[in-house]
Formats: structure tokens, C-alpha cells, sequence
């Protein structure tokens, strides 16, 4: 997908680390997969508005994962002068501080087209399987960004001390 490798490049300009981006492109390629699934089990076709979704929800989650990851990196130079390596507390406060914001806008993003999801109204047929894609990309995003992401950080990142990125 040339909008995924556009956003990796652009990790990859802004952190400067191939490690920083792959670790954060995780999230936005599992909620791909989240995607399809959510498109079969509504039943619907894999069509343009439907891959317009999948852009969109690359570009979202990719946004939260970067969200998440500048809250890891603000803990992580607040511990001392010399950046401490990450440590799981480390993740899970990172982790309480961003799931509000993250629940409130995913929820407010769900609820908003879930009657187009639902294909109520007129002329919504058409736009369906874009909401069904958002929608179902949107669910996932929330568990793999506060759950998934986490351990991808601790196992890419969290062993030794990285050069600040920001």
C-alpha cells in the first residue's frame, strides 16, 4: 500500500531511527487486518470506498501510535539527565495518560458513522463499506495501540537507551 510506505518515510524523516518507525508502523498495518475482517463480517465488498478507509485508518492510528509514543518519550526524559531505558511502568504510564483522549475520539469517530455503517438513510449503500472499514479499524486501533504497542516498544526499543528522537 503506497500510503503506508508514504507514512513510514515520514516516521522515518521525523525519528531519524528505523526502529522508531517500524515499531510504530506495527499498530497501522494490524488495524489493516482488523479492516478486512470487519468488511467480511458486515458482509461487504472490498471496493474503492472501502480502501479509502484503509488509507484513512492508517493515517489515524499512525497518528494515535505517534501520540502514544511522544507521551513514552516525555516520561522517558523526565526521569533524569540521562534518558532512561524504557521500563514496563514506564509503558503502562504512558498507557493511563493517553487512553482517555484515545477512548473519547474513537468512540466520538464510532458513533458518528455508525449510522452509515449501518447503511440507515438514504443513498448510505454507497458509503457503507467506507464506514464499515473506519468503524472496524477504529475498534481495533484502541487494543493494539494500548495493549500491542507496548510490548512492540519494549521489544524493539526498550533495550538499552535510545538517542533522544525529538
Amino acid at each position: 500500500m503506497a500510503a503506508a510506505l508514504l507514512v513510514f518515510l515520514a516516521l522515518l524523516f521525523l525519528y531519524e531511527q528505523f526502529r522508531i518507525a517500524l515499531a510504530i508502523m506495527v499498530a497501522p498495518m494490524l488495524a489493516v487486518g482488523g479492516v478486512f475482517t470487519g468488511l467480511w463480517l458486515a458482509g461487504q465488498t472490498l471496493n474503492i470506498t472501502a480502501l479509502m478507509g484503509m488509507i484513512m485508518i492508517v493515517g489515524i492510528v499512525t497518528e494515535v501510535a505517534v501520540f502514544y509514543f511522544s507521551e513514552l518519550m516525555v516520561l522517558r526524559n523526565s526521569t533524569g539527565a540521562v534518558p532512561a531505558p524504557l521500563s514496563i511502568p514506564m509503558l503502562i504510564d504512558a498507557g493511563s495518560n493517553r487512553i482517555r483522549p484515545i477512548a473519547m475520539t474513537t468512540l466520538a469517530a464510532i458513533l458518528a458513522l455508525l449510522p452509515l455503517g449501518l447503511g440507515l438513510g438514504q443513498g448510505s449503500a454507497m458509503q457503507q463499506p467506507l464506514a464499515v472499514a473506519i468503524i472496524s479499524g477504529l475498534v481495533i486501533q484502541m487494543p493494539l495501540v494500548l495493549i500491542v504497542m507496548p510490548v512492540v516498544y519494549r521489544l524493539l526499543l526498550g533495550r538499552k537507551a535510545l538517542a533522544s528522537p525529538m
